[in-house]
């Protein structure tokens, strides 16, 4: 199976590229599944309908979010009747949406998706790792699901390594967001499953991790807070592109995208 993971969508910049990037890309690579993640997809935000929807029609078939999940209080609307769009698994029990979900491809395979939500440096949520290893007990990789991607959305590199490694074998990628910068660490662990601390963003990197500059300078320089706003240059399209094994949903290879913007292009071949 080929399988795209999309970084953090942040605005309009991040919307745009990935509706003149990704329909050239998904048939480029034929691409089974996409997955992004839409946490700032709303000027850097939350994310809304009407945002989800454009990133649905360029291709995206599932959003995944994070600590940014419930800033446009509309999607405690449309969380509960689109099962595309989920929310962190570790967040309380009776918090609308789900952070486990089982998917289709065109083809009839079965992708399982699970996101999780850090608890270094982020607000203490319940246990991502517990959480997560009940999910991918439950999928079974190779068994139930022919592929499993994790989305860890985290603050701390070491979370997010440590998170990679308890999931080895059992999952087909897990992959870091949240820092909205790219690493250059993209990997198949020895159990077989890929690995990169963090896709990246799809947003203007002619910013502070997506935000105009001007406000996160004052910040530091004054300590007096003002209204963030992302930035609305050109975008990047950052992400995780793998190949999986179809007998046991391993990966059989991993490539960093990067298309578009001011980042150096990678398109994953």
């Amino acid at each position: 199976m080929k399988l795209l993971f999309l970084g953090d969508v942040l605005g309009s910049s991040g919307r745009k590229v990935i509706a003149e990037q990704l329909p050239g890309l998904r048939e480029a690579l034929e691409l089974d599944f996409v997955v992004a993640n839409g946490e700032n997809a709303a000027g850097g935000f939350g994310l809304t309908r009407k945002t989800a929807d454009q990133l649905f029609a360029a291709g995206v078939d599932v959003l995944t979010g994070g600590n940014h999940t419930w800033d446009q209080r509309e999607i405690l609307d449309f969380i509960r009747e689109d099962e595309r769009v989920m929310r962190p698994v570790n967040f309380p029990e009776g918090t609308p949406g789900d952070g486990v979900r089982v998917f289709e491809t065109k083809s009839g395979e079965k992708v399982g998706v699970v996101n999780a939500l850090g608890r270094v440096f982020m607000d203490p949520l319940d246990d991502p790792f517990l959480a997560i290893n009940r999910a991918l007990d439950k999928l079974k990789l190779g068994q139930e699901c022919q592929a499993i991607i994790v989305d860890m959305h985290a603050e701390a590199t070491s979370e997010k390594m440590a998170m990679g490694h308890y999931c080895d074998g059992r999952a087909s990628l897990v992959v870091g967001t949240h820092s909205h910068v790219p690493t250059a660490d993209a990997q198949i662990l020895p159990g077989g499953t890929a690995y990169q601390t963090d896709a990246g963003m799809c947003g203007d990197y002619n910013s502070v991790i997506g935000m105009d500059i001007e406000e996160p300078i004052r910040r530091f320089t004054t300590k007096i807070g003002g209204r963030f706003s992302a930035a609305k240059g050109e975008g990047t399209m950052c992400g995780v592109f793998i190949t999986t094994d179809p007998a046991t949903g391993h990966a059989t290879s991993v490539e960093p995208i990067r298309l578009g913007g001011r980042l150096k292009q990678t398109a994953g071949q």
